[in-house]
């Protein structure tokens, strides 16, 4: 049945492909393919959105009109991790994993092939897990679909790796839009994060889709902002010096949710059993949402009500409740809840929940404008707005955490429907990405990319070099000779090598070194040297080229070494050669194969 199904597809592919190649051009066929994949990376970004709110308020108000409420909290976020393991383990028999660095890896590996069972998982699993109140977001899912989506449609009509990608940004900017009805920040992450390199043929049908999907999220939505706010000030140019402090502290506490995240991460890695890890994980998770429920799911009603500056939300169903008319403990709390977030999120993925940390990122930012606004204003230093600032630390902590700062600058610009906050954002979203980089090198995405091996930059040279794989690019045609035979074992090897280096590999295989006939050029014709062995004539070189080595590293060595011919090796085994020739023509037929040129 599969074996048909495929034919068919393969069929229709070839099909459309020839009706196109007829018809119009590559660019008018990537603007037309716009249309669809933003209709359909926008609707995934809504169901998955609806989902995850229809099981979110179900359950949420069972929990808040039980007398035993904090139990439910308790229990909840363990249940819909559970269903989401179940899920991964036994029906899908895959794991999921998180999503946009997934599809980082794959436009950096795999020729930005994504595997079809990408266009579902994350819909299902994510909205298990935020919907029974994993403290993770939608955001990240809903990318990662919507991507997954422009993928698999370049997959099927056979294109080829520049198309693919630009399908991928496509879906990326589509799911953003939808999600956030807001498509410039669309279009810009999927150029910042993705780190797609955006010629204007490329932009236009990512335009396209981003306007498709926003259009999409209109008819089955309305106008549904996601974050409501009732004032809103104008930027203040007295406030600067505040606004330079909140951008170097929305940036500190960017990069201590990075480092909790990663700690938590590598600490639970270390657990063999996913079952103790879930266990351990939804403990932690359980214990603080108990203690705090406005950690409890994405958690996109405390931050409307940081925006609007009430901070009764931390007192709903909540342990402190009386103590709510208390000003320095609104602070504290305020400042617990910034810190633990990050441990709720980790505990959340650690268990095995699926999420994203775009929601986690807006949590933290505004509350930590709301902390800073709040504790400037109780001291009596300033007379700040609270929503101002709360919005601006949203940015910045985008800016911060995704090494994103026109997102961070866009998205607050789209969601208050203006630039009041332009100059204010600027500030803090560049304060925040410079805190950051002092931390950390890659952003939150980036960094599980980097972790593999692969590295992730906006420097084309860079990107090009992790889509060539190493070892395709060994030479094995050279004649090898072992330590122990003699210049005259030598010589018929010589007579038919079409190469002028000789490997000298022992009996079990491993590399002890080489001959290059230059260095052997003067005692070649002298018959008394003949009896010399190898060992004594062979040199060892000063770089090799490993398996675990990329292209970019590859390069590097050849650079240093000055050398024409490396020396490839698995630990200690010999496998061949890599040519500075090779990858470059390597690079150059990759850099063709991508360019719009």
């Amino acid at each position: 049945m599969k074996i048909k199904i495929k034919a068919r597809t393969v069929l229709l592919a070839q099909k459309i492909n020839r009706w196109r190649h007829t018809h119009m051009s590559e660019k008018q066929f990537m603007l037309l393919l716009s249309i669809p994949t933003g209709f359909l990376a926008g609707l995934s970004a809504i169901i998955i959105k609806k989902l995850a709110h229809y099981i979110r308020d179900y359950f949420y108000n069972v929990a808040t009109h039980e007398d035993q409420y904090g139990l439910l909290f308790f229990i909840l976020p363990a249940v819909g991790i559970l269903f989401t393991i179940i899920f991964c383990r036994y029906i899908l028999k895959r794991d999921v994993g998180h999503g946009i660095p997934g599809i980082l890896y794959a436009i950096q590996k795999n020729k930005g092939a994504v595997k079809p069972y990408n266009t579902f998982a994350s819909i299902i699993t994510s909205a298990l897990t935020v919907g029974f109140g994993g403290s993770v977001g939608l955001e990240g899912p809903s990318v990662s679909t919507g991507s997954a989506i422009g993928s698999n449609i370049g997959q099927l009509l056979r294109l080829n790796q520049k198309n693919i990608v630009v399908l991928i940004g496509m879906g990326c900017a589509a799911a953003l839009a939808s999600i956030f009805q807001a498509p410039i920040t669309g279009i810009i992450f999927a150029i910042e994060v993705f780190m797609i390199d955006i010629s204007m043929a490329s932009l236009i049908p990512i335009i396209v889709s981003s306007f498709v999907a926003i259009l999409t999220s209109y008819y089955f939505l309305g106008r549904a902002f996601e974050y409501t706010i009732t004032t809103s000030t104008a930027f203040m140019p007295a406030n600067s010096l505040f606004y330079v402090g909140l951008g170097l502290f929305v940036g500190l506490v960017s990069a201590y949710f990075m480092y909790i995240y990663f700690k938590v991460d590598k600490r639970f890695k270390k657990i063999e059993s996913p079952w103790m890890r879930f266990a351990l994980g939804v403990s932690g998770l359980g214990i603080l949402i108990f203690i705090f429920p406005a950690l409890y799911g994405e958690g996109y009603e405390a931050i409307n009500a940081a925006l609007n500056n009430e901070s009764s939300i931390l007192f709903e169903n909540s342990i402190f409740s009386g103590f709510q008319d208390n000003k320095w403990i609104i602070l504290v709390l305020m400042l617990a809840i910034i810190f633990l977030k990050a441990f709720a999120t980790s505990f959340t993925f650690a268990a095995g929940g699926v999420g994203g940390t775009f929601a986690p990122a807006l949590f933290l930012g505004a509350f930590s404008g709301m902390f800073f606004a709040t504790l400037v204003n109780t001291l009596g230093l300033g007379s700040l707005n609270i929503t101002n600032f709360a919005l601006v630390g949203m940015g910045g902590v985008i800016a911060g955490m995704l090494h994103a700062p026109l997102t961070g600058i866009f998205l607050i610009a789209e969601i208050t429907n203006g630039y009041s906050l332009m100059v204010p954002m600027m500030i803090v979203s560049a304060l925040s990405y410079a805190i950051n980089r002092v931390f950390f090198k890659d952003s939150i995405y980036t960094k599980a990319v980097s972790d593999k091996g692969v590295r992730v930059s906006h420097n084309k040279d860079i990107s090009i070099l992790n889509m060539i794989t190493v070892n395709k690019l060994i030479e094995t045609n050279f004649k090898t000779i072992r330590p122990e035979q003699t210049l005259r074992d030598l010589l018929p090897i010589i007579s038919t090598s079409t190469r002028n280096i000789y490997p000298v590999v022992d009996e079990n295989g491993n590399f002890k070194g080489h001959v290059l006939f230059d260095s052997i050029r003067k005692i070649i014709f002298d018959p008394e040297q003949y009896d010399t062995t190898i060992e004594d004539i062979m040199l060892l070189p000063d770089y090799l080229v490993t398996t675990e080595d990329s292209a970019e590293e590859v390069v590097k060595k050849f650079e240093r070494s000055g050398n024409y011919n490396i020396a490839v090796v698995d630990g200690k085994k010999y496998l061949g050669y890599i040519s500075r020739a090779l990858i470059f023509t390597t690079y150059q037929a990759t850099l063709k194969e991508i360019s719009d040129d």
